[in-house]
């Protein structure tokens, strides 16, 4: 049944149909059915988006009229939560989120860091005075300037699609450049509500376009490896990024990621509230599809018992919690696709064939309906070198790694290709920092702390990632420096 309207292309200004009127089925994760359809796009369509951009970024006033671009971002922030009803229908029929997720993460988080964004654009500098500088018998006095790199391609995943896509999209507007967002086949109307917005707040033709298609790769190849494209951002598989980066290399394109994580949290010894603290590591949160999840626990070897005891009376409370749709209070719905239920159940199979014990879970949920439901699943009796605790799983999977003392824990925290974030619970706050500090990760939460927020910096080590989104330091992220020296 057909419950979402048409996701359309945005180009040069329009709302309109892909080449030939092409289009592809919209399905939900809660139903396996379709829910929608969505505008198709050939390699013209995408065409048009790059001279599009291109043109609007090198003929119009868009990156030097900073006062025009901060109240039409302003405007479109306010359309947004004035769609508010729109917007959380869009993400539980396509990303398959959970009411607690679309209040949290996925709708809250994305219209609470756009208004950060706004909040932290003052600060940007525009330039730098580095002073005067005697030099061959003569004074130089130096100056940079910030301005916008120009044409970005934003190739944005399916999990938090609208945070995503406003935390690339703004930023790029922001600053003054020009974007062509490309979303995944999975979400397309969480991006195509970008180009219908923005067309009603009135931007000019070319700053933002959005290209939709069934294909995960066509666009994205073209945008990638297309000189009239400056830079590219994208969120997703590290494989895919490595591959993202080969492609923009033949154009030097700068490139800035964000990927994939095998976080740890570590629950340290010295908790006296232990047993609440391991009951709260459960991996349920939409179906722990995010890439800074903890899907790694480490315990103590001393408490390990007593952690899987906890562990496994909190999976079977949950038990019957989960891939309710109109459930207020569930954090948890299906995974996105059939392709992704079959991953993650093809990696639970894997930890039993390595000699993991499950403790809970690991079932595909056909009794629950139509749409893609898999349990909440734990491993334990898991060492780090097994595949479920190396590889990225992307789904609702926590295994249970035992540390001899606090070095085998930062040792084991460490071990992995990923950097993502990770966490520290301690009853020694100073014990806690000091753990926290000799992680290798982008982001970290101590006693339940939240390192990420809309001001904040955010993006990891290793093949996590390059670069950093969101905050100051994320607009930066799309400006060149120019050095002018003159003589007096």
């Amino acid at each position: 049944m057909t419950i979402l309207p048409d996701a359309l292309l945005y180009v040069d200004g329009k709302l309109r149909a892909a080449e030939g009127g092409k289009t592809y089925d919209n399905i939900g994760p809660w139903t396996g059915e379709v829910v929608g359809h969505a505008a198709d796009a050939s390699a013209a369509d995408v065409e048009e988006a790059i001279a599009a951009a291109r043109r609007a970024f090198d003929t119009t006033d868009w990156s030097t009229n900073h006062e025009k671009r901060f109240a039409l971002l302003k405007k479109l922030h306010a359309l947004f939560v004035a769609n508010s009803d729109r917007l959380a229908d869009i993400v539980r029929h396509e990303a398959g989120a959970s009411l607690v997720a679309v209040h949290r993460a996925q709708l809250a988080q994305c219209l609470n860091s756009w208004e950060n964004l706004l909040e932290v654009y003052p600060k940007l500098a525009w330039d730098k005075d580095y002073g005067d500088k005697d030099t061959y018998g003569f004074t130089t006095h130096r100056k940079a300037f910030y301005e916008a790199v120009g044409v970005v391609g934003a190739i944005t995943p399916w999990n938090f699609p609208l945070y995503i896509n406003a935390e690339k999209v703004v930023s790029a507007l922001l600053v003054g450049c020009t974007v062509i967002l490309k979303p995944a086949p999975d979400t397309p109307l969480a991006a195509s509500i970008f180009g219908e917005l923005a067309a009603e707040a009135g931007f000019p033709d070319g700053v933002i376009n959005v290209i939709t298609g069934s294909d995960p790769a066509l666009a994205g190849e073209l945008i990638v490896t297309d000189p009239r494209v400056d830079l590219i951002t994208f969120t997703g598989s590290t494989a895919i990024g490595k591959h993202i980066v080969r492609q923009g290399a033949e154009t030097l394109k700068r490139v800035f990621l964000e990927l994939g994580g095998k976080s740890a949290a570590i629950v340290l010894e010295d908790n006296a509230n232990f047993a609440q603290i391991v009951a709260q590591q459960l991996l349920v949160f939409h179906a722990g599809q995010g890439c800074a999840v903890m899907s790694r626990l480490l315990v103590p070897r001393s408490r390990y018992d007593e952690a899987k005891a906890v562990l496994k009376a909190s999976y079977d409370a949950f038990s019957t919690k989960w891939g309710v749709f109109d459930d207020p209070a569930s954090p948890m719905g299906p995974v996105v696709s059939k392709k992704q239920r079959d991953r993650v159940k093809a990696y639970i199979d894997l930890g039993v064939e390595e000699g993991a014990t499950l403790l809970a879970g690991g079932n595909i949920r056909e009794d629950l309906g139509t749409g893609w439901f898999i349990e909440p699943t734990c491993f334990v009796d898991v060492t780090n070198d097994m595949r479920i605790a190396q590889e990225e799983i992307f789904g609702p999977v926590l295994v249970v790694i035992p540390f001899d003392d606090e070095e085998d824990a930062i040792r084991i925290a460490n071990d992995s290709v990923y950097g993502l974030s990770g966490a520290v619970y301690s009853d020694n706050l100073d014990r806690a920092l000091s753990v926290a500090k000799r992680i290798r990760t982008g982001t970290i939460s101590v006693n339940g702390g939240l390192p990420i927020n809309g001001d904040l910096p955010f993006g990891g080590y290793k093949q996590s990632g390059i670069g950093r989104a969101w905050g100051v330091e994320g607009l930066e992220e799309y400006l060149e420096t120019k050095l002018i020296g003159w003589r007096s």
